[in-house]
């Protein structure tokens, strides 16, 4: 259970650092291929008794890169996976800014009103999405249309849609976990962050030491 939880708290920054490890690897493998096939071709011409050999390698290298638009395509269906489980990660890390300059002046019983409303206005958003997305990624699925470079492998630009539904489900789970915590008289905001604090601590380190 205890496993679960951490898997849980962690769950975007896993698919996060996943995302981003697999676009890299890609883009490394994209590019390497598509230089080393010129080094082949410098070898060939410096070394006369493998000349053939260099040339036949460097000839297969360029077609396998001619042949990795794939890997472009792949690489911004990941990122846009990226983005939804970023929203859901700025959710649960109080990543996101807010203006609350007047909330914070209220009194506490007060904040956790707005606070409240404030979440119940998010998960009203996250829901209109989450419902209108699920009717168009339906729609995208039963058309099954190709994704471009990608249908070859089979993949539909629905199965990369399906990131928006669960990116709002998820959004919707982490707003419901921050309401519960409201409730319960465990926090009394939405956790904003607050750029202007962290622009004026690093403008004056020394004022914490006060």
């Amino acid at each position: 259970m205890q496993r679960f939880r951490y898997v849980w708290e962690h769950f975007e920054e896993g698919m996060i650092a996943f995302l981003l490890a697999a676009m890299t690897l890609i883009t490394f493998l994209y590019v390497a291929v598509n230089n080393l096939y010129t080094m082949f071709y410098s070898l060939a011409d410096h070394w006369s008794f493998a000349s053939e050999l260099m040339l036949d390698i460097g000839d297969h290298l360029m077609g396998y890169a001619q042949e990795m638009t794939w890997s472009i395509a792949l690489t911004k269906a990941l990122f846009g996976w990226l983005i939804f489980f970023g929203i859901a990660y700025g959710v649960r890390t109080a990543g996101h800014l807010g203006v609350d300059v007047l909330v914070r002046r209220a009194r506490k019983p007060v904040q956790r009103v707005l606070a409240m409303i404030a979440c119940a206005c998010c998960l009203a958003y996250a829901g209109l999405f989450l419902i209108a997305s699920i009717k168009w990624v339906s729609a995208v699925l039963t058309a099954g249309i190709g994704a471009e470079d990608l249908d070859r492998y089979g993949i539909k630009i629905g199965h990369i849609a399906l990131i928006v539904p669960f990116g709002f489900a998820l959004i919707i789970v982490r707003y419901l976990e921050i309401l519960y915590r409201i409730v319960t008289h465990r926090q009394t905001s939405l956790g904003l962050a607050d750029e202007a604090g962290e622009a004026s601590k690093l403008a004056n380190p020394g004022e914490e030491s006060h």
